[in-house]
């Protein structure tokens, strides 16, 4: 039997292969592993796996393994990014950065296991700049949330590398390093 009041379901998710073509953010500092769930423009739904093998956990701290708050809020800022990038146009040439964060709260330690499931929803948008909501949680229980605003800015071009390539180089070449002044 049809439902006769379908609702609008949220677009699929994104593995982590899609969210890297929208993020610029990559290993160590890549802080969302899926999308679960996306309304575009409203709100979105991602996963991280805190593991042991995080690099943080060496000295944060060696005896109490546990989450800093502060990558909490990146992993909720990222999220977002991976929400509104693409409704920017020529999105590949812009970044979304941090120009505040409110309200910031951590309620529970993240140790290594635990599975953040981050929810992040539009406050305000506007092509420029976006406030978002971020809750995030282990288990159904809130152990972070935060309130951020975030502005486009346009992406640095990347730097091309002017060296020779390794097979144009002789086996027993001394690398030369170029100091650059810039004063």
């Amino acid at each position: 039997m049809e439902d006769e009041n379908p609702r609008q379901e949220p677009a699929r998710g994104l593995d982590i292969r899609q969210i890297m073509a929208i993020l610029p953010h990559r290993y160590p500092f890549l802080l969302i592993d899926r999308v679960l769930e996306i309304s575009p423009r409203r709100r979105i739904v991602a996963i991280k796996n805190v593991t042991i093998n995080e690099p943080f956990f060496q000295g944060h701290f060696p005896d109490y393994a546990i989450m800093p708050g502060v990558l909490m809020v990146e992993a909720i800022a990222q999220a977002g990014g991976a929400l509104l990038l693409p409704e920017i146009p020529e999105h590949e040439t812009k970044l979304m950065v941090f120009s505040g964060i409110d309200r910031a709260r951590f309620r529970r330690p993240v140790v290594p296991g635990d599975q953040l499931r981050i929810e992040v929803d539009v406050l305000n948008w506007k092509p420029r700049a976006a406030r978002l909501e971020g809750k995030v949680y282990v288990e159904r229980k809130l152990v972070c949330e935060a309130t951020i605003m975030c502005q486009v800015v346009p992406r640095p071009a990347k730097i091309v590398s002017e060296a020779p390539a390794a097979a144009d180089v002789a086996p027993d070449a001394t690398p030369v390093l170029e100091t650059v002044n810039h004063e």
